[in-house]
């Protein structure tokens, strides 16, 4: 097995970046957690999305500085490993993988959700497994398929939504609602609070997860050092300008919670009250297209995670590492992920969301710091006011959005965290002493 023989293909433009960012935030996302969220914020959830946006784009700049300096497949694996030290490398790829390892199981636990609604007796796990199947085949293929297949769903998503948009307006102008399209109302009132705003913002932020798996693309996106960073700010902008837009039309039509049956599950309902039975099922049948786009972003993303620790050593080098000579893709990986992924037959929800969240937050928090260590501290960008804003001021800002997540993290979240990182300080300890095999990082031979 010829583990560099051959390097990934490198086959991407800005707009398939782009789209496969948008893909893994999935669109249609801010429909899941309307109904909470207004219920939060007391009806200002555009507002709570605005606090968002502003958050993660601090975190967005700093990926894309440290993407320029180190273009590489292993995202905040590569720059704390860079950054800090080999063995902080490793820790936070290990724990990152949480977030990559478990988002395509979490699409398929979504998609069975969703597919149970529409045709109940049907066995759940056929549906994981032809999705599953999907998603596998096409990474092995190449990543250029899955970006072109994403960018069908991805304007299948835009397309319903714009027919949300329609409908909502149409309800409205008849009395639904607030009975107005022009209203203040979904952003500001004298009933609203900061606290719950940052509530329902950390909440939200979650729903940006993703823009940071652009990163990964980097070996196979030509010019990556000047392509990814524009990739990841406009995957930021789009999605939060696209959230922000839906949540206020959606703020128009339900101004609050009232008439919700199930406000953590809103969809199905919103689908309903503003276009029918009919829409209702085309609704839930796009949404598990989405879904399917999601976990096919989210399955490239942790393969080439996958292959470049494994490149690195930190993973057996042997498997990990491998490149299938003719797709030029990560193939080992892409079949253990897709492997795992059917996990999803048997495994829990929340368990597998609170894994998703703390992996995110590691990952967000050292690439803040990265910036700082590196280029502030390291290269002594300290000299101008440009200098303290770009590489001191921002990312304290986004470190301190992420710790404000933290904060607001389930305790469920932590501990399976946690322990998920003692197991990987375990496994890098067994591979320091007794297999002996030095992490020192190895550069990429040129592509």
């Amino acid at each position: 097995m010829q583990t560099q023989a051959v390097g990934l293909k490198k086959t991407l433009k800005l707009w398939h970046v782009v789209i496969m960012g948008l893909a893994y935030l999935t669109p249609m996302a801010v429909f899941d957690t309307f109904g909470i969220v207004t219920e939060i914020t007391e009806g200002h959830v555009p507002t709570a999305y605005l606090f968002a946006l502003l958050g993660m784009l601090f975190t967005a700049l700093s990926y894309g500085h440290l993407v320029r300096k180190f273009p590489s497949a292993g995202s905040a694996y590569t720059y704390a490993q860079k950054v800090f030290h080999p063995y902080v490398g490793f820790m936070v790829g290990w724990v990152s993988l949480l977030d990559y390892m478990f988002m395509p199981m979490i699409n398929m636990l979504l998609a069975k959700i969703y597919m149970e609604a529409l045709l109940p007796g049907v066995a759940p796990w056929t549906y994981i497994l032809a999705l599953a199947s999907v998603m596998t085949f096409l990474n092995l293929r190449g990543i250029k398929l899955v970006a072109n297949f994403n960018s069908l769903i991805v304007l299948i998503q835009f397309s319903i939504i714009a027919v949300f948009i329609g409908l909502i307006a149409w309800g409205v102008h008849n009395g639904e609602g607030l009975g107005t399209m022009a209203s203040s109302r979904p952003f500001f009132s004298e009933q609203m609070h900061v606290l719950p705003l940052l509530t329902g913002a950390s909440i939200l932020c979650l729903s940006f997860l993703g823009f940071d798996a652009i990163s990964t693309l980097c070996e196979e996106t030509p010019d990556a050092s000047r392509v990814i960073p524009r990739a990841i700010v406009l995957t930021a902008l789009i999605g939060g300008v696209l959230f922000i837009t839906v949540s206020y039309f959606l703020q128009l039509f339900f101004p609050d919670i009232s008439r919700f049956q199930h406000p953590d599950a809103v969809l199905p309902e919103i689908a309903l009250y503003v276009g029918g039975k009919l829409f209702q099922a085309i609704v839930l049948v796009s949404t598990t297209v989405a879904v399917l786009a999601s976990g096919l972003a989210s399955h490239a993303g942790v393969s080439r995670l996958l292959y470049v620790m494994g490149r690195d050593r930190a993973l057996p080098k042997r498997f990990f590492s491998y490149v299938h000579p003719t797709w030029q893709t990560p193939a080992l990986n892409v079949l253990l992920v897709g492997v795992l992924s059917l996990s999803a037959i048997s495994f829990d929800l929340e368990m597998a969301l609170a894994l998703i969240n703390f992996g995110a937050l590691v990952a967000f928090t050292f690439v803040n710091l990265a910036v700082i260590a590196h280029f502030y501290v390291k290269l002594g960008h300290n000299k101008t006011l440009r200098d303290h804003l770009v590489f001191l001021a921002l990312p304290l800002c986004g470190a301190a959005c992420i710790g404000v997540l933290w904060l607001n993290l389930e305790p469920a979240s932590f501990e399976l965290g946690v322990i998920w990182a003692g197991l990987g300080a375990l496994y890098l300890l067994l591979r320091l002493t007794v297999f002996r095999v030095n992490l020192l990082p190895q550069e990429a031979k040129a592509q």
